[in-house]
């Protein structure tokens, strides 16, 4: 069974093409930070102010092993940091994966993410001004774990149709 992994940038619309996708061809969607907060029975927030972050990235990657391990043919979201700790970034490819990089532009991320900034632990006490530098900066330090994606699908400018009509042509 292969695994279709989303992964890119919050914001870039990971859950929202990935619950699509998964109505589209009928293969269920798993989110690895719901994933982690019902078997841990704690939020991702939780675990971070409890236990740090090395012990959540731990988790993550346990958990991230467990469900490409599994038998079940899935849509694996990743958070935004999944594929730069652990090693991660080495998952993404083999032959019982497709993983595919949501690439979106700063300006993008930033238009997504300040209208919902509260929600989002590491930019909801930043201003715009220092969002988008925020942005700019970990989406540098990111991109080069993400681009070990075997595929990369741009949704700048783009429906999430459009952007599920794209990953579709790579899935045919």
């Amino acid at each position: 069974m292969k695994k279709i992994i989303l992964l890119g940038y919050m914001g870039c619309g990971k859950s929202t093409i990935a619950q699509k996708l998964s109505g589209i061809v009928s293969i269920p969607y798993v989110d690895l930070d719901e994933f982690i907060e019902k078997n841990e029975k704690m939020a991702i927030k939780q675990i971070f102010d409890n236990y740090g972050e090395i012990h959540f990235r731990k988790l993550e990657h346990t958990y991230f092993l467990e469900l490409l391990n599994n038998q079940e043919e899935d849509i694996i979201g990743l958070g935004g940091g999944t594929p730069c700790y652990a090693n991660n970034h080495e998952l993404l490819v083999g032959d019982n994966v497709i993983s595919i990089y949501l690439k979106a532009s700063v300006e993008t991320l930033f238009e997504r993410l300040v209208a919902n900034k509260s929600k989002r632990p590491l930019i909801a006490d930043k201003s715009e001004e220092e969002m988008k530098e925020f942005i700019a900066k970990h989406l540098f330090d990111r991109s080069p774990y993400y681009n070990h994606a075997q595929y990369k699908v741009t949704v700048d400018n783009k429906t999430i149709e459009e952007t599920v009509n794209d990953i579709l042509n790579l899935l045919a």
